[in-house]
């Protein structure tokens, strides 16, 4: 039952050139820093990453883009990432943009075991090309499929060498579903603490989702556009 891992360098062992990710994160909030680095230092490549956006340039899987280790985004924003963009545009990187809704739902979907389902949102647009379409209650539905990833990368804030989970604010984001999706899930917590000490009624991902967790080290936690206020 003893899941933990020494270090990033250790819990991404497996991880092959041309596999599916799914990383947890939005923007730069709750993304697992740690991973990314050692994914960045091993140089895998061939990369498909399930991901909300590809973090800014110089950090999150913006390391990753520079390096040109991932072939396709799977994302619903470009957001601050000027190399996501340039390598989109000119054709270097495939990219597939889901409205966010469906990203996450396709994320859920793959952890409850739901092959697919219907959904309204993208009808009438790009991203209905090439999809089934139904009619319920009057209203057009494209059909969506669950992901399938080789592995979810989540960071969380606490967790217990189960591989249960506590995510923190607004970190919580995409890591919860995306744990529940992966063939293989890996955990990077801020804090390891032993078993019993997280409240049960507070756990976020149980256990039973997570192969491997580990804790990191120097997380930066940037924030991508900082706003204060103005003294008056």
């Amino acid at each position: 039952m003893n899941k933990i891992v020494a270090n990033a360098k250790e819990a991404i062992q497996g991880i092959e050139d041309g596999m599916t990710l799914m990383l947890g994160g939005f923007g730069l909030c709750g993304i697992p820093e740690n991973c990314i680095s050692a994914m960045v230092e091993a140089n895998i490549s061939g990369l498909t990453c399930i991901s909300n956006n590809a973090g800014v340039d110089d950090f999150g899987l913006g390391l990753l883009l520079q390096k040109k280790q991932i072939k396709k985004m799977i994302s619903s924003y470009v957001g601050e990432n000027d190399e996501f963009e340039r390598q989109m545009l000119s054709g270097e990187l495939e990219v597939d943009l889901i409205p966010q809704g469906s990203l996450a739902e396709r994320c859920r979907a793959a952890g409850a075991g739901i092959p697919a389902f219907f959904t309204p949102a993208g009808y009438g647009t790009e991203v209905a090309e090439g999809k089934e379409v139904r009619e319920f209650n009057g209203k057009p539905h494209i059909l969506e499929h669950a992901f399938e990833a080789d592995f979810a990368i989540v960071k969380a804030w606490k967790g217990d060498r189960f591989g249960n989970l506590i995510y923190k604010g607004t970190a919580r984001n995409f890591n919860p579903v995306m744990a529940m999706a992966g063939k293989i899930t890996i955990a990077e917590v801020e804090e390891i603490v032993e078993p019993g000490e997280l409240d049960p009624n507070f756990i976020h991902t149980e256990g039973v989702f997570v192969q491997r967790i580990f804790q990191g080290v120097n997380y930066e936690k940037r924030i991508e556009q900082r706003t204060v206020r103005t003294k008056s």
